[in-house]
């Protein structure tokens, strides 16, 4: 493994699998993220499963989700759902806090909490 990747420096697919974990916690657990919440289905296992195979090759490790699916395509994958500001910030503030509670490298947390910042904004797809 390339020790430069984001994959590598989160701790290989058992970092990443952390983050991904703690972020889905957190989204059943804080009542600020009731309305992403309610997006998905009570078992939030296949989430869970995407999500970290899709973090692995975007972060640099392992293409798991092209793979399987194809081009992840997030923008058209997340069309069926009404996403504005609010929607966008109850997201990041889940993976915001699991980025603070798991990642003690401060460089990197704030390289992952820009890059998601402009990947969960490019997914609105409603003005309010």
């Amino acid at each position: 493994m390339d020790p430069e990747t984001t994959y590598t420096q989160l701790g290989g697919a058992d970092g990443v699998r952390r983050l991904v974990d703690r972020f889905y916690d957190l989204m059943d657990e804080l009542p600020a993220a009731e309305t992403i919440r309610k997006m998905h289905a009570d078992d939030m296992s296949e989430s869970r499963d995407k999500l970290f195979k899709f973090l692995s090759g975007f972060f640099g490790g392992p293409s798991l989700y092209i793979k399987e699916y194809g081009h992840p395509m997030l923008r058209a994958r997340h069309m069926p759902f009404s996403i504005g500001q609010s929607e966008r910030d109850q997201w990041l503030l889940c993976m915001n806090q699991a980025i603070d509670e798991l990642v003690e490298d401060i460089h990197l947390a704030a390289q992952l909490k820009h890059s998601f910042y402009r990947t969960a904004d490019h997914m609105r797809n409603r003005q309010e």
